[in-house]
């Protein structure tokens, strides 16, 4: 399907202090039209300019004050207009389109001044086309993103708005405003859209425009608290903390903030009753509750923005650490999963290797998510894999899931020029934007095979590996080896599977001793 070409705004020449006549703008506006004077659409349109020009004559506008403002209020007005009444009792949505059309044709003229630049926008619309065109979008998609983006600059020109000044809030108001955008509608240019589709297309556009440097990039105006922007800063710069975990404690202490007010003014009782409020959930995550209370308690007391006695107001949480058996499943099952697995879509042949990748090697589901191309050796059939530490790894690659890697990256991988080895199936083709989705595709996968009874969640294959690894024989440390924990108490958990071991050291029951 051939692609459509944007329309570009005409550079308008040098302003005219003096316009010609009503008549004689008229007569050009039509001339521009090219078309008979005898066809319909030359009467309609003639019929539409004429009564907007004697509006204009009875209100004493002049041309060069005409806006947004002053079409609205023509589209609205009662008409009393001798010699037009008759004509039009109610005037249209058509209509109106026409006046746009005239209005948009003084614009091009100079008659009317525009923003400074709004034509300059123009030629960037070739380029964003072709932008469009590398995400690999569906048709229908990229009509959408093409459409908007010259719907958003038609909105910008007949608001008089700066189109290199544009925020959020501007968009804002786009996605939301009563069209009457002189914008073809007819043969699909424009697609029907609302506000939601209207607000993300604009983004997109603008920010491509801010990565291409034709608008100046603005930093986001948030409402974050001077103390947390500091301590997130302290976080990355002198923790080497991960984005994942700036992420989640930000996430936590912004929850926390608004009950709790200035640090200045905190006590003991104020954080007590955040953290009850905060912590009605599992142990697991009241516990890691605590240590970003603490952490974030311990970063303010040095600052000076808090009293050092607060470091003891939050409780402990009673966890222990090691009283929960791994959730597993024996080989059977995880062989059963695997085979779930088709092959006959370019999305399932992408699942398979995940699922084998999650089965063989007990990768976590951000390993997964993090690799890249350059991380597999092809020649000595190793993947270099960077986990928790972001510490590099090699692991041999297995015969079957090096096959079936290959297999998507021949095959199946869509084209992009992303790095990553697993890309989303929907255009645009990125990488899984959080390991939930791996978790997702092990849930499709087993609800495919009609499996029940299985744990849900991805890391169910790395605690399964490590089960089974012991029940075959293998020991706490190869085990460690090969999950590559970096400490062995991480491992020691699944002592407690290793059924073998614990028939060694098991007791006999006294039998007929007295009690």
């Amino acid at each position: 399907m051939p692609r459509r070409s944007f329309c570009s705004f005409r550079p308008a020449p040098s302003r005219v202090e003096d316009p010609p006549s009503p008549d004689t703008l008229f007569t050009a506006f039509l001339s521009s039209l090219s078309v008979d004077e005898g066809a319909a659409s030359a009467v309609l349109y003639g019929a539409a300019v004429r009564h907007f020009l004697h509006w204009l004559e009875l209100r004493g506008i002049i041309v060069g004050e005409i806006d947004d403002g002053v079409a609205r209020r023509f589209e609205k007005h009662r008409c009393r207009c001798a010699g037009y009444c008759a004509q039009e009792p109610d005037y249209k949505a058509d209509l109106a389109a026409r006046v746009r059309r005239f209005i948009r044709y003084l614009e091009d003229q100079g008659y009317i001044i525009v923003a400074d630049g709004i034509d300059e926008l123009g030629r960037h619309f070739a380029d964003y086309s072709d932008n469009i065109d590398d995400l690999q979008l569906a048709p229908g998609v990229s009509q959408s993103y093409r459409s908007e983006a010259e719907h958003f600059a038609a909105w910008l020109r007949i608001s008089r708005r700066r189109w290199d000044n544009v925020d959020d809030k501007i968009i804002g108001q786009y996605a939301v405003h009563d069209c009457r955008c002189p914008v073809w509608r007819k043969r699909g240019k424009l697609v029907s859209s609302g506000a939601k589709r209207r607000r993300r297309c604009a983004r997109h556009f603008v920010q491509f425009l801010r990565n291409k440097g034709a608008i100046p990039s603005i930093q986001p105006v948030t409402d974050t608290d001077p103390h947390m922007s500091a301590y997130l800063v302290w976080l990355l710069q002198h923790r080497g903390a991960s984005e994942e975990t700036i992420r989640r404690y930000k996430a936590e202490i912004a929850r926390l903030m608004p009950m709790l007010g200035e640090p200045a003014q905190w006590d003991a009782a104020a954080l007590r009753r955040a953290f009850e409020r905060r912590s009605k959930e599992t142990p697991g995550s009241a516990s890691l509750l605590v240590t970003i209370i603490r952490s974030f308690i311990r970063f303010l007391i040095v600052q000076g923005d808090c009293q050092p006695a607060l470091l003891h107001a939050i409780p402990s949480v009673q966890r222990y650490r090691l009283s929960a058996l791994p959730r597993h499943v024996d080989p059977a099952t995880i062989e059963k999963i695997i085979a779930a697995c088709p092959t006959d879509r370019p999305v399932e042949v992408r699942d398979k290797a995940i699922i084998l990748l999650l089965a063989r090697l007990g990768l976590r589901a951000s390993d997964i998510r993090d690799l890249r191309l350059d991380d597999i050796d092809w020649r000595s059939g190793h993947l270099t894999v960077k986990g928790k530490t972001r510490r590099p790894d090699r692991l041999p690659l297995p015969q079957d899931v090096g096959d079936a890697i290959l297999d998507y990256i021949v095959a199946a991988r869509p084209k992009s020029v992303d790095q990553h080895v697993f890309l989303r199936s929907q255009a645009p083709f990125r990488s899984f934007r959080s390991p939930a989705e791996i978790a997702g595709i092990v849930a499709r996968t087993r609800e495919r095979g009609g499996i029940e009874g299985v744990p849900t969640g991805s890391h169910i294959f790395r605690h399964s590996l490590a089960t089974n690894l012991l029940r075959a024989g293998a020991g706490l440390e190869s085990v460690g080896t090969i999950l590559r924990h970096s400490s062995p108490e991480t491992t020691a958990i699944y002592a407690k599977v290793d059924l073998p071991m614990l028939m060694k050291i098991a007791q006999p029951w006294p039998g007929d001793l007295p009690c």
